[in-house]
C-alpha cells in the first residue's frame, strides 16, 4: 500500500518551507494550516442529498451496478482539492467524492469511492470495473467515442498573482505582453500561453518571459518575492492552494480549451443508459442549492456550470 501518510507530511513540509523562505515565523503558517481542509474519513462537512425520484427512474432496468445498491466511482486520489487520502490511509475524500456522494444519495445508492491511477480508469470503465469515473476528466470529441460523459463542472484556467501585487486582470493575450509567466511545462496551459504569446509577437507587443517551476514553494516564493508576476494552472488546484494559504489571489479566468469552452463530467460506460440519470441527479443538486454547497465547500464557485449535460460537444480532436 502506497505510504499516503509520508504524501501528506510532504505537502506540510512544503507548505511550511514556503512560510520560512518567505521570513515568515512558523507560528503565522501553523493556524492556516489548522484551518485547512477535513482530512478525516467520516467527512462530517461533506455535503449529502435526498433521493430524487426522477434520477433515479432514469435508470435503465437492465443496468447492473457493480455492487448491488451501491455506486462504485473511481478516483485519482494524487492531490487536494480532487482527492487523496484520509487519515485511515484507506477512505477517498476530496471534491470529487464529494460530487459522487451527491450523485449516488440522488440514486438513492450508497458511494463506493476507489482511488485508482489516472492511466488506469478507461480499462475499468470499459470492463465494468467501476459505474462511474469522477476524476477530473475533460469531455473531448476523442472521448465520446468509448465513454458517456454528465457534465458537472467548467474546465477554467486561472491567472493568479501575490496579494501584494498591482495586476488587476489578465484575461486577454495583450495581458501578459510583457510579464513573466510561470507554467507548467508540458501542460494544456502552457500551449494557450504560448499561442496567446505569438499572438502578441504579430501585433508588435512586448515578448512574454515563460517560467518553469516545477516546486510548489519554490513556485510561491517566485511570486511573493516578485520574480514572477502571475501564475497560470487549474483554477481549481490554485484556489484551493489560495485558501489554504491566503497569499494570492485570482485575476483572471479563461476556459482550458481556450479559445474553445470545456466542461468536465462525470464519465459512465458508453451506451449503459447511466447518463443521463446521472445528469439529472446533478441537475437537481443544481436546483435545490446543494451543488453550489459543495463547490464552496472546495473553494471553487468560479467553474460553476447552471445545468447538467449528457455528452454536450467536446473539444475537438487533434490533428
Amino acid at each position: 500500500m502506497p505510504n499516503h501518510g509520508a504524501f501528506r507530511m510532504k505537502h506540510l513540509l512544503t507548505l511550511t518551507a514556503v512560510g520560512l523562505s518567505l521570513g515568515l515565523s512558523l507560528a503565522v503558517q501553523l493556524p492556516a494550516l489548522a484551518a485547512g481542509p477535513d482530512l478525516s474519513p467520516e467527512q462530517a462537512g461533506r455535503i449529502r442529498a435526498e433521493k430524487v425520484p426522477e434520477a433515479i427512474a432514469l435508470i435503465p432496468k437492465d443496468y447492473k451496478f457493480v455492487t448491488p445498491g451501491k455506486l462504485t466511482v473511481a478516483h485519482t486520489a494524487a492531490r487536494l482539492p480532487f482527492g487523496t487520502f484520509a487519515t485511515d490511509n484507506e477512505t477517498v475524500i476530496g471534491s470529487e467524492p464529494d460530487l459522487a456522494q451527491l450523485v449516488a444519495d440522488s440514486l438513492g445508492l450508497e458511494l463506493e469511492s476507489v482511488g485508482v491511477a489516472w492511466a488506469d480508469w478507461p480499462l475499468g470503465i470499459v470492463s465494468g470495473k467501476y459505474d462511474a469515473v469522477v476524476s477530473n476528466v475533460t469531455v473531448t470529441e476523442e472521448r465520446k467515442e468509448k465513454y458517456d460523459f454528465s457534465t458537472y463542472r467548467r474546465d477554467d484556467l486561472g491567472f493568479w498573482v501575490a496579494n501584494a501585487s498591482d495586476i488587476k486582470e489578465i484575461t486577454q493575450p495583450e495581458h501578459v505582453a510583457g510579464k513573466k509567466i510561470i507554467v507548467g511545462s508540458g501542460t494544456n496551459q502552457e500551449q494557450v500561453l504560448l499561442r496567446w504569446i505569438e499572438e502578441n509577437k504579430a501585433k508588435g507587443l512586448p515578448d512574454t518571459e515563460v517560467q518553469y517551476h516545477d516546486d510548489d514553494a519554490v513556485r510561491e516564493l517566485t511570486l511573493q518575492s516578485g520574480r514572477a508576476d502571475a501564475y497560470l494552472g487549474p483554477n481549481v488546484l490554485a484556489a484551493f492552494e489560495a485558501q489554504l494559504k491566503g497569499t494570492t489571489r485570482l485575476v483572471g479566468n479563461i476556459p482550458g480549451g481556450w479559445p474553445l469552452t470545456a466542461e468536465i463530467a462525470v464519465v459512465t460506460r458508453k451506451d449503459s443508459g447511466l447518463a443521463d440519470a446521472v445528469t439529472a441527479a446533478v441537475n437537481a443538486q443544481i436546483k435545490n442549492g446543494n451543488y453550489q454547497k459543495y463547490l464552496a465547500r472546495w473553494n471553487n464557485t468560479a467553474e460553476a456550470i447552471s445545468e447538467s449535460r449528457t455528452n454536450p460537444p467536446g473539444l475537438p480532436k487533434k490533428n
